[in-house]
Order: structure tokens, then C-alpha cells, then sequence
């Protein structure tokens, strides 16, 4: 037996040095610190890190961050995470998000909530219509609720699908698919469980029964590194995430799931399209759905559970969706169908909808919204959102060869104060948008009990109006910025024809994204900055953002839930949303490979140490009785 208990420590050792590999150093994160002695470096904050190489900081605050009980540090390591982010001037704000649509004067019951979902279920039309005509966008993305990352999606979403929970005409969270749950109290590692309980007599739109492990599936199959969900961090809270997820239907009204920590914003997740369900028998029928897991609803006829079912789809052209009479709240749907106009031409939108073609448009020419305010036209919306509109460079862009980590920061900071965003709120928003100095929007909650940014010059990285102000000033700023980087300019103030800036804005078809990028390219020109501006359609646009093949890209980010931590973890270097391209060196996905792959060696040694002091007691329990 000591032969026996001497080998098995040999390999508990062996084991352990094993799971010691590069990644063994990194078990606790020093704080962000600015060392870099450099003319570049001295410009920058403490906060700055390499946005490349040394971004494994970044991801460990905010895993620490998600497992963190203590609300008020909590809230303090998130504002260290935006410190970070905004150091490096790979994100730009602009302004903070309102939303804007217009809704003939018949139509009523439709409701939005801060996240930009539209609801359509509760709609009546006074010209005494059954159809409802909307504009939403152009083609859809992905229909897949685990797929998609986009509004218009996210609002096709919330009328075809359901989850446990949804959102009442106030903005809040209620019950939809469950009667409620219940919560355990933290385990002795501070994990906890929920238990939640479906109501009865849930059916798919096909009229097949659907029970928790419906949710089951859904849940572990949005999370799984093989669907590759850009939104499948977040179930990163999860015990078990990515690919051994604790979530388990109990029987068939009875779905109980483990987080590693209490998370007060479970019923905005609950209530987020990610965690919807869809029913496996349908999504596995798809012939490639295991290569192309989205494959199973790209045409008319897939089964959904919500209040309507897709059953028309023209592509690039309209789409049809009628009255799901397996809803379970079917009773309370008020309008047949649906019609939504596939465009992101926001002219031909506008058109038809004066034409009388469309019912709601969620989209409105930029040279159109004056005349609207000043006729106070009544059918013209403005309703407040919970997000942001910015503009992303990629730390990986070509644009940056040649330049130190800091060098880089500062081209993107000159940038960052160059640019006027007053005249972007007053020429283009039009409507009573704030000009951003931060990441996280005004207004949001903060975890605590309070808010995170409740002023607009609370939290500020930067004076908005710096360009206005002091014109002279923030040109000079801007012009010592790029020096530091290795630039030269000429007796004229601009760039030399030695060391020129030549970009590409890339951007999706939309008057008013042209517009903000036109004032931007007039910003930048003032130090010699040459700026031409990329147009491409909306699924092309996505893709390439999402690919990192651009230099500087329009981006907005409407948060999912209202809590700080969604607006920080999208910029993870794996996190699908995270277009910056931040921690993405050569081989970045084999390194993620081989640290998990020494976290589960790890995980095994530990396992066996615990087999070995079993046995070890029960030897000196055998001892004792000997």
C-alpha cells in the first residue's frame, strides 16, 4: 500500500508541474500600469496596457469582475476595466444613444424597451387592419436567437421566439415562459443555483411540446465553443462554461442551472434572445447544421415558440410572419401578421412610408429630421436608449506597423480630440443626443444602487467640446500625439509627405453614418489626415468588422441589460463582439487552447490529490484498526 500511496504522489507532482506552464503566472493580475518612459509613453494614462500582447490583464478583470460579491468593489474594478479600454484610443465615442422611428398616427400598443427591442404583439390599427407594415432594416443577419448580435435581429427575435422572461410596456422584466424561480444560497465557493419553473402546457409553433430540456439544449448549444456564438460569453458566469455548462432539465417544468456567483442581472439574461430556446429536432435537420449552425432558419417555415412564425420570406426583399396560435399567450396577441420591408435605404424607406406602404419605420433620412421637429410632425418618435455610438479602430490594422504599443495609442487618441462631436449631435443626431466622454452610457446602473455615469461630465476621458472650446489647443494636442508616434509635419501645420496618414472608414449604407463619417474626415484633415469613406451593405459590413478587416469602423452598442459589465466583457479577446480585434496576436486562439487545456490538467491534478489524501486516510484509518 505505501508502494501504491508513493507512486500516486509521484504523479500528483508530475501532475502539477504539468499544469505550471506559461499560463501558471497569471493566476493573479497586477494592476494596470503605465511604465513606458517613452515621449509616447509619458502621454498615455496609467491605466495603459499593450491592447495586444498584454490584454490577458483586461480578460482577468473582468472574469474578476463576474465572481466578485462585493457590489461596491465590484463597481470600482468595472471603472478600472473602462479606465483600460479607453486608454488606448481604440475606442472612440461619439454620443449616447437615443432611438428614433416613425409610426402612423392608427397604429398604438406597440412598445420599446432601452435595449432597442420593438415589441408588435399588443399592436391595433385604427384603420381597422390586421397587418401590421414595418421597416426594421435590410436582410437579416442570422434568425437564430444564439446567433445573431444585432438590433434589428434581436427585434425580429423578441416576436418569434420567447424566453423564461421578456419585458412589459414599462421596460421591465417579467415572466414569460416560467412562473418564476428561486435561488439557493451561496455554496462554500460562492456558487449558486436557480431553479425556475416553466408554466404549463408550452407548445412550439409546430405543436410539439416544449419542456426544460428544451432550454437545456438551447442553452448549452449557444454557449458551446462550437457554435460559435458571438454572444456565448454570456453565459461565461455559468459553472461549467464554455462546453460543460450546469444547466439540467429536472423533468419537463423544472430547469435548475449553477452560476459561479449570484448575478443580479439573471433576469435580463433570461430575457436576452441568446437564451431563448429552439427545438433541437428542427435545428438538426438542417443537412450542414453542425458546420453552419444557423443553417435551419434562413427560409420561411422554421419553427419558433413566440407570438408570430415566420411563413414569407422574399430575400432582400419583405418577410411575413402571422399569428402563432401555439403562443401561449396567443389570447392577448392583438394583430394577424406581420409584414417587415427588407431595406437600409433610409430614402426609399422614408418614401414608402409616405407613400403609405409601411406602418412604422425605424429610420429617418438626416436631412429630414429638422423639418420633422419644427412642424412637430406627431408621428415622428424619440425614445431614450441605453447605448452608445462609436467608432472602433483595429489595434491589428496595418496602420499601426512600425509603432510601439504606445506610439499607436497616441495616433488613435490624436484622433479620439480631433474629432467635433457637437457638430455630429446637432447636424446629425438632431435629437437631443449628448456628446459622449466615456464607454459606458449615461445613465446606467452601476451594480451598487447608484448609477455609473449619472452626469455627462461625470467619468470623462476626454472634454467633448475641447475642439470647440479651444480650437488652437486641441489641434496642438493632437499634433503632439502624432510626433510622439514618429510623425513629421510640414510649415502648413498638416502631416509631411514623409510620414502621411492615409485611412478607410468603413460603414454600412445609412445617410446619417455617412454624414457623422464626413464631419469626422473634415476633423482629421485638419492635421493632414486623409480619410476616404468605405460604404459596403449591412451583412457585408458585419462580417468584415467582426473579421477585423478594417482600419476604423463606425460601431454602436446598445447594452443588453443594464449593468456595466455588458458594455465591458463584448472587448475579451474572445468574445465575438470584440470587432477592436484587443489581445489577438499570431496563434492568440492556440495559447486560449492550450491555457484551458492546462487549467483542466490542473483540474485533474487536484483530483487526484484529493483521490490520494482519500486514501491516505483510509490507510491510517486501516492502521489505527490494525
Amino acid at each position: 500500500m505505501k508502494k501504491f500511496l508513493a507512486m500516486l504522489l509521484v504523479v500528483v507532482m508530475a501532475l502539477a508541474v504539468c499544469a505550471c506552464g506559461p499560463t501558471g503566472e497569471e493566476s493573479t493580475t497586477a494592476a494596470p500600469n503605465n511604465t513606458d518612459t517613452s515621449a509616447a509613453g509619458k502621454l498615455l494614462s496609467d491605466a495603459f496596457i499593450d491592447p495586444v500582447n498584454d490584454w490577458a490583464k483586461y480578460d482577468k478583470l473582468i472574469d474578476d469582475i463576474r465572481v466578485e460579491t462585493d457590489k461596491a468593489k465590484r463597481t470600482e474594478m468595472m471603472h478600472e476595466a473602462e479606465d483600460i479600454l479607453m486608454s488606448n484610443g481604440a475606442v472612440i465615442p461619439l454620443y449616447y444613444y437615443n432611438d428614433i422611428y416613425m409610426e402612423k398616427d392608427y397604429v398604438s400598443g406597440m412598445y420599446a424597451n432601452l435595449f432597442g427591442y420593438k415589441f408588435f404583439q399588443n399592436v391595433t390599427l385604427a384603420n381597422g387592419s390586421k397587418t401590421l407594415r414595418v421597416n426594421l432594416a435590410s436582410e437579416p443577419d442570422f434568425l437564430d436567437p444564439a446567433l445573431n448580435s444585432s438590433v434589428d435581429g434581436a427585434c425580429l427575435a423578441v416576436n418569434s421566439f420567447a424566453g423564461l422572461y421578456t419585458y412589459n410596456a414599462e421596460g421591465k422584466t417579467v415572466p414569460d415562459l416560467a412562473t418564476g424561480y428561486t435561488v439557493s444560497e451561496p455554496a462554500e465557493d460562492g456558487s449558486v443555483t436557480f431553479t425556475v419553473t416553466l408554466k404549463d402546457g408550452l407548445k412550439w409553433s409546430d405543436g410539439s411540446e416544449l419542456t426544460a430540456a428544451d432550454f437545456e439544449y438551447s442553452w448549452k448549444r449557444a454557449a458551446a465553443t462550437a457554435t460559435g456564438s458571438d454572444y456565448g460569453y454570456m453565459f461565461s458566469t455559468f459553472v461549467g462554461y464554455p462546453d460543460n455548462l450546469s444547466v439540467l432539465a429536472k423533468d419537463a417544468k423544472t430547469l435548475e442551472f449553477s452560476l459561479v456567483a449570484p448575478c443580479a442581472y439573471i433576469e435580463g439574461l433570461m430575457a436576452f434572445p441568446t437564451f431563448f430556446p429552439v427545438k433541437q429536432s428542427a435545428v438538426e435537420a438542417y443537412g450542414d447544421w453542425q458546420t453552419s449552425p444557423g443553417g435551419w432558419c434562413t427560409e420561411a417555415g422554421f419553427v419558433s415558440n413566440g407570438p408570430f412564425v415566420c411563413t414569407g420570406w422574399d430575400h432582400d426583399v419583405s418577410m411575413t410572419y402571422e399569428k402563432n396560435p401555439n403562443y401561449h399567450d396567443a389570447a392577448n396577441v392583438t394583430v394577424d401578421k406581420l409584414e417587415f420591408m427588407l431595406s437600409a435605404d433610409d430614402t426609399a424607406i422614408y418614401a414608402a412610408y409616405n407613400a403609405g406602404n409601411v406602418d412604422i419605420i425605424d429610420t429617418v433620412p438626416t436631412d429630414e429630421i429638422a423639418n420633422l421637429l419644427k412642424t412637430e410632425n406627431k408621428e415622428f418618435k424619440i425614445i431614450d436608449n441605453l447605448g452608445t455610438y462609436y467608432v472602433a479602430f483595429n489595434v491589428n490594422s496595418k496602420l499601426f506597423e512600425g509603432k510601439t504599443p504606445a506610439e499607436a495609442a497616441c495616433m488613435r487618441l490624436a484622433f479620439n480630440i480631433l474629432i467635433d462631436r457637437n457638430a455630429i449631435c446637432e447636424t446629425v443626431g438632431q435629437t437631443g443626443q449628448v456628446a459622449a466622454s466615456s464607454y459606458i452610457p449615461l445613465g446606467m446602473a452601476d451594480g451598487n444602487g447608484g448609477i455609473f455615469k449619472p452626469t455627462a461630465d461625470a467619468n470623462s476621458y476626454y472634454n467633448v467640446s475641447g475642439i470647440n472650446d479651444d480650437f488652437d489647443a486641441t489641434v496642438a494636442k493632437a499634433k503632439e500625439y502624432l510626433e510622439a508616434a514618429g510623425f513629421k509635419f510640414g510649415e502648413d501645420g498638416k502631416l509631411s509627405a514623409e510620414t502621411p496618414i492615409v485611412i478607410e472608414y468603413l460603414t454600412n449604407d445609412g445617410t446619417g453614418h455617412v454624414a457623422a463619417a464626413q464631419i469626422m474626415q473634415q476633423d482629421f484633415a485638419e492635421l493632414g489626415i486623409q480619410m476616404t469613406i468605405q460604404q459596403v451593405e449591412w451583412n457585408t459590413f458585419l462580417e468584415e468588422r467582426k473579421n477585423g478587416n478594417f482600419d476604423i469602423a463606425r460601431e454602436g452598442w446598445l447594452a443588453d441589460f443594464d449593468d456595466p459589465i455588458n458594455m465591458l466583457e463584448m472587448f475579451q479577446t474572445s468574445s465575438g463582439n470584440n470587432d477592436c480585434q484587443f489581445g489577438r496576436f499570431d496563434g492568440w486562439d492556440t495559447v486560449a487552447e492550450e491555457t484551458t487545456a492546462a487549467e483542466d490538467t490542473t483540474a485533474a491534478a487536484e483530483d487526484t490529490t484529493a483521490a490520494v489524501e482519500d486514501t491516505t486516510a483510509a490507510v491510517e484509518d486501516t492502521t489505527v484498526a490494525a
